[in-house]
């Protein structure tokens, strides 16, 4: 495997159990289901994250085995199929540069978070889209096309609409060099501005020190998440807002500087956009521990807009519920209500102080944000928050 350093971001999305992990791990060698509550569960929770890098042969066709010369190196961000966990999702979908919707032959189509995750990479401005029918080794060549068919009624009119279906088995790798084609062809290295303030989206945290290690050789904080204009290098003072809950209702900016840099598995001078960027701080290690800092937007000292409480959104609401069995209709927001934001890769719940085109919110948690960011918006529905819609920022107090 190339040590070389992956140039964008790819997400696999979709339903739980539709074989997003498995697929990773056919064409990374990754199992990305590393916390033991997932691996008791079977499901991903948590965002993973695997570097692949694929060449091409002799012959001209793509592989992962480093057989020929290389291509391109990129990282996939295995995102949480499971319906209660759609805000981790759409927490992953912010770093996506473009990605691989999986949708399983043996089921019919679409499921309920198929089209939850499809409308959440709809807010989050996420258009290369590459689809992959799996298990096909499970079903009968008449049910494959009856799926297929199924896929294509399904994505008509969505952001989808015109994106490849690749039918695949990752249990078997079977159509494995098919999909590096897709994404070689559907996803392109975006443009990247090297040379604004680096603005850095966190998605983990991690104490990566061994129980009864030296402390002499203790290591800082690592976070984790992509840079999605700038550069880091070591040395930099940084900081990350909203920080780190004090008490109650107070946060507080945390302010560090880079030890060390890991970029596509290995230390480099310099962290740049396109990929997933592990940063190693010299922040007490436990305050990183088992995502701590997640959420947080990171860049250098002083550059990072003031975080607040209160902001004042364009609201744009889908017409129906899209995870819905029964194609719910969504009702305007209303005064008073609380709803869920995702900005970035951090999240608020807050409640309405005004309704309308223009909706106002008193969040609980502070966020970090500019006018003109795009956010998710989400509506508790019986026990969980379910996404509605999207908006704009207008408005920051």
């Amino acid at each position: 495997m190339s040590n070389s350093t992956p140039e964008v971001n790819i997400g696999l999305v979709g339903h739980v159990d539709h074989g997003k992990t498995t697929l990773t791990r056919a064409l990374s060698g990754k199992w990305t289901d590393e916390h033991s509550e997932e691996l008791e569960k079977g499901i991903t929770i948590r965002i993973g994250y695997a570097d692949v890098t694929y060449y091409r042969d002799d012959d001209g066709n793509l592989n992962v085995d480093g057989d020929g010369e290389e291509v391109r190196s990129v990282s996939l961000v295995d995102a949480p199929g499971h319906e209660t966990l759609m805000a981790n999702v759409l927490s992953g979908a912010a770093i996506m540069d473009g990605a691989i919707l999986i949708i399983a032959a043996n089921e019919e189509c679409p499921q309920p978070q198929t089209r939850e995750h499809l409308a959440a990479l709809d807010i989050v401005d996420v258009d290369n889209i590459v689809i992959v029918q799996n298990k096909i080794d499970l079903v009968d060549q008449e049910k494959v096309r009856e799926n297929y068919q199924q896929i294509k009624d399904f994505v008509e009119g969505t952001v989808a609409e015109d994106a490849p279906i690749i039918p695949i088995s990752a249990q078997h790798e079977i159509n494995i060099d098919a999909v590096l084609e897709a994404l070689e062809e559907e996803i392109p290295t975006p443009e990247r501005d090297l040379e604004a303030n680096p603005k850095m989206l966190v998605a983990r945290s991690f104490d990566i020190n061994r129980p009864g290690q030296l402390p002499d050789d203790i290591n800082g904080g690592v976070v984790g998440g992509s840079l999605v204009r700038g550069k880091l290098e070591p040395g930099d003072e940084i900081e990350l807002k909203p920080g780190r809950r004090l008490e109650e209702e107070k946060w507080e900016t945390v302010t560090t500087t880079v030890e060390s840099i890991i970029h596509g598995n290995e230390s480099v001078d310099e962290g740049r956009p396109g990929g997933l960027l592990g940063v190693e701080t010299t922040l007490d290690p436990s305050m990183a521990k088992s995502d701590g800092l997640e959420g947080n937007v990171l860049g250098l000292e002083g550059t990072l807009p003031e975080t607040t409480y209160n902001i004042e959104i364009e609201a744009n609401l889908m017409d129906r519920l899209a995870g819905s069995e029964d194609d719910e209709e969504i009702e305007n927001i209303k005064e008073h209500e609380p709803l869920m934001i995702n900005a970035g890769t951090g999240k608020s719940a807050g409640f309405v102080t005004q309704a309308g085109k223009n909706v106002k919110l008193d969040l609980k948690i502070p966020v970090c944000a500019e006018e003109g960011d795009r956010i998710a918006i989400s509506r508790q529905i019986g026990s969980r928050w379910r996404l509605i819609g999207h908006g704009k920022i207008t408005g920051i107090e």
